[in-house]
């Protein structure tokens, strides 16, 4: 989803000969700047809100019984076949657009990274589906017993620990100006209500295994 995500995006965005996208950004105004990545950025949330619930309902709707323990795995196969067809469109949109095919930059290859990015996210997704089946599962049989409420409390968790975890990432890779012992204190607390928010929500998600089929009525006599 990641990977699918940001091609989506980066694709739409406008080039300069050289294929950067720099200069050309930063010459608008900031208004337009702000508009642009704000847009993208929230059909992103669109798109990622949705798959949690889209995700589990198609593990749903996997054979069970005997099978139910590789319905998460058979949903997940679909999202990587998804995966495989973005990839496609990608490589027939860089060739449209002229793109010379070459993946090393002045700081070397950014294939290795990427690989590596598109592995994390796919790891990701399995996690997932892994997640919202055990917490769909009854829990006298060691599941969360949500049902079919169970994205309502997997994706909290997601959401709400990812971006503490993007965020610590990021300040490893580039540490913040001044050291750790500078972070504002307005920082740490946002990273802790977002744990505690996630927390809060999964704990006390509806749990819904379905609404039982009603009786037929009785025949008008």
């Amino acid at each position: 989803m990641t990977s699918a995500a940001f091609f989506l995006v980066t694709a739409s965005l406008p080039r300069q000969r050289d294929g950067s996208t720099t200069t050309l950004v930063n010459s608008q105004p900031k208004s337009k700047i702000m508009s642009t990545w704000l847009v993208y950025a929230l059909l992103t949330v669109l798109s990622w809100g949705v798959y949690g619930v889209i995700l589990h309902a198609a593990r749903s709707k996997m054979p069970m019984g005997p099978e139910t323990p590789n319905a998460g795995l058979k949903a997940f196969l679909f999202v990587c076949i998804a995966y495989a067809i973005i990839g496609v469109v990608a490589a027939i949109v860089l060739k449209v657009r002229g793109s010379n095919m070459s993946f090393t930059g002045d700081t070397g290859s950014g294939i290795p990274l990427s690989l590596i990015a598109g592995i994390a996210g796919a790891l990701g997704a399995l996690t997932l589906v892994l997640a919202l089946g055990a917490a769909a599962s009854p829990i006298i049989k060691g599941g969360g017993g949500f049902g079919v409420a169970a994205a309502a409390a997997v994706m909290p968790i997601v959401f709400a620990g990812a971006p503490v975890i993007n965020t610590i990432t990021a300040m490893v890779v580039h540490p913040p100006e001044g050291g750790w012992s500078k972070l504002p204190l307005p920082f740490i607390l946002g990273c802790i209500m977002a744990a505690c928010g996630a927390f809060l929500v999964a704990k006390f998600a509806p749990s819904n295994t379905g609404t039982a089929a009603q009786a037929p009525a009785p025949a008008a006599k």
